[in-house]
């Protein structure tokens, strides 16, 4: 027995990616990953380089980047999303946040609150944008009533071209509350009581637990949201098509970076210009994550 050569208790240290049967349940999902994702991620590459029709493209080089770049209503589509994202996404995020705070600490029967305030998000967003045409329309639309209870004249949101990219903010910003709640509120249930309990032991006020409990504790669940909103605000396309009835607007004056693209593409039948902008968005939107995303780490740490 003094003669057996004993085995290291942690020699063989087990590997996701070394198991062959790992990536043989991964392969069903890698599939559908790379048919429709990867591949057209480079069929957009290449077409934005390509004239003509899809049966029948030629190579037309930088050309297409050339009149994208060069185009007003690329400029004008570019600095709607941009404005968008960034009024939509902080603001939204704030309000979700007091949200989900009340709910969490003040509310009971919470499952009822959460549910209600889940609705939106598995509503169609057309069916909502029905709805917020109604509310916002400029002779019998329910915003414009109540804004005459304070002689406030009637706001035409709708088909005035200087407030249309606004309408689709207000719009993004109720569309953007469901899932930020429900993701907060996961978070808040995710904090340890006992720092709470603590914290009421030294006297702390509510604001002081906020900022020294609370924020902190939320900081990876925020960044998450930060990030997916940013990206998801970038590609907006939904909110405008629903609350201006499948137009970007009157005079194009709402018109998005993706409506931009939907237009070229399937409207005007321009598919290389089309293309060659869903290529300049994609790096505009990856360049933009990466910076976020930095940042977010630092401010994280």
């Amino acid at each position: 027995m003094d003669n057996i050569k004993k085995t290291p208790r942690h020699r063989f240290k087990y590997s996701a990616e070394s198991e062959p049967r790992a990536w043989l349940f991964l392969l069903p999902a890698l599939v559908a990953i790379f048919v429709f994702n990867i591949v057209p991620l480079f069929k957009t590459f290449y077409i934005a380089f390509q004239k003509g029709t899809l049966n029948n493209l030629e190579f037309n080089g930088w050309e297409n980047f050339r009149i994208v770049l060069n185009d007003p209503k690329f400029h004008k589509a570019l600095i709607n999303t941009s404005l968008y994202a960034v009024i939509v996404v902080p603001i939204a995020l704030i309000i979700s946040m007091l949200i989900a705070v009340l709910i969490h600490d003040k509310i009971k029967h919470k499952k009822i609150f959460e549910t209600i305030f889940f609705i939106p998000y598995l509503t169609s967003m057309i069916a909502i944008g029905v709805v917020f045409r109604y509310l916002f329309n400029y002779d019998y639309g329910i915003l414009n009533y109540f804004l005459g209870f304070f002689n406030v004249e009637p706001i035409n949101f709708l088909d005035d071209p200087n407030i249309s990219i606004y309408t689709v903010i207000v719009f993004g910003i109720w569309m953007s509350l469901a899932f930020n709640i429900i993701i907060l509120l996961t978070g808040l249930r995710n904090i340890d009581d006992n720092y709470y309990k603590v914290a009421d032991m030294f006297g702390a006020t509510k604001w002081e637990q906020f900022k020294r409990i609370t924020l902190p504790q939320l900081i990876p669940t925020i960044t998450f949201l930060l990030l997916m909103n940013f990206i998801s605000a970038f590609k907006v396309y939904g909110q405008v098509y629903a609350i201006f009835n499948g137009k970007p607007g009157i005079a194009e004056s709402a018109t998005t970076g993706v409506f931009y693209i939907f237009t070229k593409f399937y409207t005007q039948n321009r598919y290389g210009q089309g293309m060659a902008a869903a290529v300049i968005l994609f790096f505009i939107i990856l360049i933009f994550t990466i910076i976020q995303n930095k940042i977010l780490r630092k401010i994280a740490r």
